[in-house]
């Protein structure tokens, strides 16, 4: 407790970190409230703009923006199934899908500034699509090539750009959230109008990295935006048996966070949202958690089957709330979009896919020395000593590998 005096006497009795003191003289057990946040919404699924948006400023994307970004979430869709059914044939070590969090990458990524920082967890491609990764790069992570910007380190999905300010991911569950807090305080500190945003699941709020993050973030105040992709499973573990609260956006008020939670399936309402969030941490110089709520209608990698803990009909059910059907619905209304375009532009890409497919999995693989570098400044004497043995090893049995 805090005693502050002039000239002897007692001016002010408070208490560090509580906004106003209350006292009472009952004793109380202070429940947690059973109402629950509500979901903003732009777009049924129907593909109709919801009747009390009349009145409600939300911003619609030029037509342009609007193709760009329904074309976007077709091409990840289709890539995913041909990345999917080439590790299923044994082509790539691992893939993880996105299907049913498209809206979520897409829309938020729509909305933020191409300078932004951007750190995801390992289901943002779209983001990474949307801000110029080409099929081309995916397919060449994937199959860690001499083309990889990764120099082959990494394993399939583990994307990454400097270029395109996204960092690279890392296999490590919620490492990425106090990494992307300590980059918006710098950002704070260089006052260069840029904020970063970092992607995660609802399971990945269960790590201690989490809650570390949220409230080094509130009480440093950085320009931060926590964008939580709530699909309704944590690998095999269901939301409800994750967490007690109200979602992750029920963490805001005890780190002392704004917060915002949208629908994600509605990709028009991911944007409006993303907006507004940049808007406040970039005003404020604070943090905002914005729930995404959305359902993960794949498995959760291709190491997962996920009707071990979920039935067929609930897959099937959500097929209806698809992000990708809900926007072509609306840009049909439109007259942007119809049935042969959509017909056209499917032949086309799958062709195209298909193709750079083809020719990343036919390039060879980064020189094997590649291993031992871009880790220290200069290489030490115990690294440099193993690649010496190995390279007698491969000189040994040439026959045994690849070393052109």
């Amino acid at each position: 407790m805090l005693y502050s005096s002039i000239s002897g006497n007692i001016q002010d009795l408070s208490y560090r970190g509580i906004n106003k003191v209350n006292f009472i003289p009952t004793l109380d057990i202070n429940e947690p409230s059973l109402n629950s946040m509500p979901i903003f919404r732009i777009l049924d699924d129907n593909g109709d703009i919801v009747s009390n948006c009349n009145s409600v400023p939300v911003i619609i994307p030029e037509n342009d923006e609007l193709l760009k970004m329904y074309k976007s979430m077709v091409l990840l869709s289709i890539m995913d199934k041909i990345l999917y059914e080439s590790q299923r044939q044994g082509r790539i070590s691992f893939y993880m899908t996105n299907e049913g969090e498209e809206a979520a990458q897409i829309g938020s990524a729509a909305g933020i500034h191409f300078n932004d920082q951007v750190y995801g967890q390992y289901r943002e491609a779209g983001v990474l699509l949307f801000r110029g990764f080409t099929p081309e790069q995916f397919m060449n992570q994937c199959f860690g090539n001499i083309e990889d910007l990764g120099k082959g380190k990494q394993m399939p999905v583990h994307y990454g750009s400097k270029d395109l300010n996204f960092v690279t991911l890392s296999s490590p569950l919620t490492t990425q959230l106090p990494q992307a807090v300590g980059t918006a305080y710098s950002f704070k500190l260089l006052k260069n109008n840029r904020c970063t945003i970092v992607y995660f699941g609802e399971g990945a709020a269960s790590e201690g990295d989490a809650h570390a993050a949220f409230n080094f973030a509130s009480t440093l105040n950085c320009p931060i935006i926590f964008f939580c992709r709530n699909n309704g499973f944590a690998i095999s573990t269901p939301a409800n048996e994750q967490y007690r609260g109200d979602g992750i956006i029920s963490h805001g008020p005890g780190y002392g966070i704004a917060t915002i939670r949208v629908d994600g399936n509605d990709i028009l309402a991911v944007y409006n949202a993303t907006l507004k969030a940049r808007e406040y941490v970039m005003t404020n110089t604070r943090p905002l958690i914005l729930e995404a709520m959305t359902y993960r209608r794949g498995h959760h990698s291709t190491s997962d089957d996920s009707t071990a803990y979920r039935s067929k009909d609930e897959i099937e059910q959500w097929a209806n709330k698809n992000p990708i059907t809900r926007l072509k619905k609306f840009l049909e209304k439109k007259n942007l979009w119809n049935d042969q375009y959509e017909l056209e532009y499917t032949k086309d890409t799958k062709k195209q896919i298909m193709q750079m497919f083809a020719i990343a999995s036919k390039k060879n693989k980064p020189n094997w020395k590649e291993m031992f570098n871009d880790v220290y400044y200069e290489i030490p004497d115990h690294l440099l000593e193993q690649m010496n043995s190995l390279e007698n090893h491969i000189s040994h049995y040439p026959e045994h590998y690849v070393i052109e």
